[in-house]
């Protein structure tokens, strides 16, 4: 399954005992059942292991839950940046998001 396969990737990458791991999109065509699972497994082995991750995803929803800095990128420029989870309450999350008001 793609789930499955999703897990198989990171593990081959965590064999590497990276510091780092860039990953996009992992919960690109999954359900949404896998995509928790995946999350989890990667936040998990984030605080196990001290691995700063970089992850690129469409769902600024689920970016947030995983804490951290978040970048918002819009036509290659950075438009918004912070804590994640303080921007989920922010205003200017929806309006960089979507695209109107100040940037």
């Amino acid at each position: 399954s793609g789930g499955q396969q999703q897990m198989l990737v990171i593990g081959r990458a965590l064999m590497a005992a990276p510091k780092l791991m860039a990953i996009d999109e992992p919960s690109l065509g999954l359900a949404p059942k896998i995509i928790d699972q995946v999350y989890e497994i990667l936040l998990r082995v984030r605080e196990k292991r001290n691995l700063t991750l970089l992850i690129v995803e469409q769902s600024a929803a689920r970016a947030m839950m995983t804490g951290g800095r978040m970048l918002l990128l819009r036509g290659g420029g950075i438009v918004l940046e912070g804590d994640a989870r303080g921007l989920g309450q922010d205003e200017r999350l929806r309006q960089a998001y979507f695209g109107f008001g100040d940037r």
